[in-house]
């Protein structure tokens, strides 16, 4: 069983630390950084250059909306997924729309996007970002 979100009393999944949150229309998710909103934000766009090398086959793309946000989509079963990550001077959040059809897959889609990210961080962590 999921625990409740005390504010908001939607199920929620705790991993790494980070918080997952599932709605009826999208899954929300929060990973923590301890960056910078600067580094962080490197570190996101690296994360998502290396996504769509690896991943070609589902045609992800990420278009930088504001220096804080980035519009991301990507291909599944014939279906185009949508949504956005925002960038903060804490936090990474991501938020995808999920079809009722996905949602069994949703938690599999989010830790591959998750690991990603963190992955750069962790490099940004370590100076290893160019």
């Amino acid at each position: 069983m999921l625990p409740k979100d005390p504010g908001l009393g939607i199920p929620c999944e705790s991993r790494k630390g980070n918080l997952r949150i599932f709605t009826e229309d999208a899954l929300k998710h929060r990973m923590s950084h301890d960056l910078g909103l600067e580094l962080a934000r490197l570190a996101t766009a690296r994360a998502l250059e290396s996504y769509q090398e690896q991943f070609p086959e589902v045609q992800p793309e990420g278009h930088w909306v504001s220096e804080d946000r980035v519009e991301v989509s990507f291909s599944a079963g014939g279906k185009r997924l949508a949504g956005h990550i925002d960038v903060t001077g804490q936090n990474i959040d991501i938020e995808l729309d999920v079809p009722l059809l996905f949602r069994p897959f949703q938690s599999q889609a989010m830790a591959l996007i998750e690991e990603e990210i963190e992955a750069w961080l962790t490099k940004a962590r370590n100076g290893e970002l160019e």
